[in-house]
């Protein structure tokens, strides 16, 4: 019998012929059905490489013998399918375990670790597989007619075919995953459950449980009743254009459930966020509402868990590896690089966002030198694999264009907030220009105001107005760790409250007790925080107005003003393109933030970044499908850059963390949540000190004086007087 797998616990074998026929079926179990033929075939092929003698030998003796199996699947291929079938799968089979390779070209030569240079490649005999496999014909024709539909140029096929190669990669990874898995006994039901019925009638009692008495509580109403009306529309990709205030995170997930609820091939939500600040909030907001009804799944780089029982870890883990969840809450790092990526820890999920329902929440915040490949990515999702897609957000850009422009053109677009009269009532603060101010004038005008939010462009700015603050202050960047962001959030809230309740109207507030919040721009996405007044340094129109929904959220106050200041140590060589619009705005439109200002503003934007916004376009990187490079793809498209984590052991769990790091027995994952992000260089200061090492991968902070709960990591050391 050839073996797949053999436990030399158990004495338990599998057969070559069993794991390829499992794999096969859960390939095609889990695509879609223009695509099953092609899935079952690669799990069919993606092993038999271990026909080889010496693979054999491998298995049953133990030894360690080195001996690639995947490429065989690969070469073997052309002997059954035509060429665009055999290519696909190709890829696919070859890098099933080390990931997707680069095509490559013709002249590659055996070394080359390319798919061109490992087809040329001389193995074993391995024939002994068409003794034992029962080998499906398969025409070209039908892959050929699915890679052609609404390709209206050559640089969406390419685009397509990749995708698609991607896709039947998930299949094969996930499949083979899975069933290995089943055979060692490691392989574990998912315990994530959802009741999405009982969820929506409990949202629904949330969202009735609201007053609607002033003018901009009966406008948010008008609002969200206008998007559920109209959530029937037949469309791919839906447009929620929602002003601050106005319940956008509530509302989207009502909305996302009556679409699933409507049709029983759907299975999840995956709501989508681009902060990793902001992810806790919005998961416990959701967590609160359906308590035990929705397992929610978080998957971003700073989730740690409350509960680290072994099942629930081995349940969270599998589910993070291929997204078997009913709801998930990630990032746009983690998402975007997921569909991209070559690698099967990353695509073995791309299989199981079919089916789903998307929410891009602050949807305007998808990078610009990544948005043609993101919103590609968006339009094959929601085209083919029978999901569909929202964009939340309130300073839409024209996403109707920008799609038709850089994805498909034929894509399905539904606006769902057409009546927009309702917008004005949520005006709730003006928009006043300070032009240039000295950080002492700042802070003396900030004074006057019993609340007031500062936010900067710079982190190392946030930090120096801070020091220069008097009276009850907070600071906010990543400059601090995940766990002291959280808990200083939760602070300020606690405080803002008890002042309103002290000083109804913040009537007569003495200056002891003013609240001055001064924090960097992440706190415009999500943070649910209201203040009497808001100080926003110059930047893109969509941080001005983002920053404006933290001023007067309520509407409960008359006459706040959001002011706009450019600072005059700011450098002026160190200004934007979104700086620049933002800044001719404010001269030409009395109202920045008025549909005209915001339409302007994207028109010139988006106009001007052409060449960045195709820079990522597969075409840049090659010609043809034969030499798509996956791998260098997926290493060049990092959406964050130059960030690097450093640890701090600032109380008794994280210094344990640490310590067992040393040891090689630390929990990365758990550590996440004591973490701040440096640059290149300001890592490079601290090394330069002797204040950092790097612990089994991880850059841990041994000097505590360089670090401070309320302002984060520092670049020099406290002086004491001794």
């Amino acid at each position: 019998m050839f073996l797949a797998h053999f436990d030399e616990a158990s004495g338990k074998m599998q057969s070559l012929k069993e794991h390829s026929e499992n794999t096969a079926l859960l390939a095609k179990d889990f695509s879609i059905d223009a695509l099953k033929n092609v899935a079952f075939i690669s799990g069919l092929f993606h092993d038999i490489g271990k026909y080889q003698n010496s693979f054999q030998e491998k298995i049953s003796t133990g030894k360690n013998l080195k001996v690639e199996h995947s490429t065989c699947g690969a070469i073997a291929l052309k002997e059954y399918y035509d060429n665009i079938t055999s290519l696909l799968l190709s890829y696919c089979i070859a890098g099933h375990h080390s990931g997707i390779p680069d095509g490559g070209n013709v002249v590659d030569s055996t070394d080359d670790i390319t798919l061109n240079g490992r087809l040329k490649r001389q193995f074993e005999d391995f024939s002994q597989f068409k003794e034992e496999l029962i080998i499906p014909s398969l025409s070209d024709q039908p892959l050929k007619e699915f890679l052609a539909r609404d390709c209206s140029d050559s640089n969406i096929l390419l685009e397509k075919f990749a995708f698609t190669t991607r896709y039947i990669f998930s299949c094969l990874t996930d499949g083979d995953s899975i069933d290995t898995a089943k055979f060692y006994h490691q392989q574990q039901d998912s315990s994530l459950k959802a009741d999405f019925a009982l969820c929506l009638r409990l949202i629904n009692e949330n969202l009735s449980s609201f007053t609607a008495t002033t003018p901009l509580q009966k406008a948010r109403s008008a609002l969200q009743n206008q998007v559920f009306s109209n959530i029937d529309q037949k469309g791919e990709i839906f447009l929620l254009n929602m002003p601050t205030g106005s319940g956008k995170t509530l509302c989207s997930m009502k909305a996302a459930l009556m679409r699933l609820l409507q049709d029983n091939t759907k299975k999840r939500i995956i709501y989508i966020i681009p902060y990793n600040s902001i992810i806790e909030q919005t998961a416990t907001t959701f967590e609160n509402i359906f308590a035990d009804n929705m397992d929610i799944l978080q998957h971003h780089c700073t989730y740690y868990g409350d509960d680290e029982s072994e099942l629930n870890y081995a349940c969270i883990k599998n589910a993070t590896e291929n997204w078997d969840a009913p709801v998930i809450i990630t990032t746009f790092v983690q998402f975007f690089e997921s569909i991209y990526d070559n690698k099967r820890s990353r695509l073995r999920k791309l299989h199981n966002i079919a089916d789903s329902i998307l929410i891009f929440d602050e949807a305007h915040l998808l990078p610009e030198e990544y948005l043609q490949p993101a919103l590609q990515g968006i339009a094959f999702i929601t085209k083919y694999l029978n999901s569909e897609a929202f964009f939340l957000t309130a300073t839409m850009p024209n996403f109707s264009e920008l799609i038709k422009k850089y994805a498909l053109p034929n894509s399905l677009i539904v606006d769902l907030l057409p009546n927009k009269t309702e917008f004005s009532k949520f005006k709730k603060c003006e928009f006043r220009n300070l032009n240039q101010i000295s950080l002492e004038n700042l802070i003396e005008m900030n004074a006057k105001y019993p609340t007031s939010l500062i936010v900067v462009n710079a982190r190392k700015t946030a930090k120096n107005i801070y020091t220069m603050l008097n009276g009850e202050k907070y600071h906010l960047s990543t400059y601090m760790t995940s766990f002291d962001r959280k808990n200083t959030i939760i602070k300020i809230k606690e405080r803002l409250q008890k002042l309103e309740e002290d000083f109804p109207a913040l009537q007569n507030v003495p200056s002891d007790r003013k609240i001055t919040v001064v924090s960097t721009s992440l706190i415009e996405a999500g943070v649910d925080l209201d203040f009497s007044t808001v100080f926003r340094q110059l930047a893109g129109l969509d941080n001005i107005l983002q920053a404006g929904g933290r001023c007067n959220r309520e509407g409960k106050r008359k006459n706040a003003a959001v002011f706009i200041f450019r600072l005059q140590e700011e450098r002026e060589n160190a200004i934007s393109t979104k700086y620049q619009y933002a800044k001719e705005n404010l001269l030409a439109f009395a109202d920045i933030a008025s549909a005209e200002s915001i339409s302007c503003y994207y028109r010139k934007l988006f106009s001007e970044q052409n060449k960045n916004i195709e820079k990522h376009r597969l075409k840049n990187y090659c010609s043809n499908i034969k030499s798509i490079p996956f791998k260098s793809y997926a290493e060049d498209f990092k959406l964050i850059r130059d960030n690097i984590s450093i640890a701090v052991a600032e109380n008794e769990e994280s210094r344990l963390l640490i310590e067992n790091l040393k040891n090689g027995l630390g929990n990365k994952r758990l550590l996440q949540k004591y973490s701040l992000s440096v640059y290149e260089n300001e890592l490079q200061e601290l090394q330069q000190q002797h204040v950092v090492e790097n612990y089994d991968g991880v850059w841990c902070l041994t000097n505590n004086d360089y670090y401070d709960s309320q302002t984060g990591i520092c670049f020099e050391g406290k002086y004491y007087i001794i």
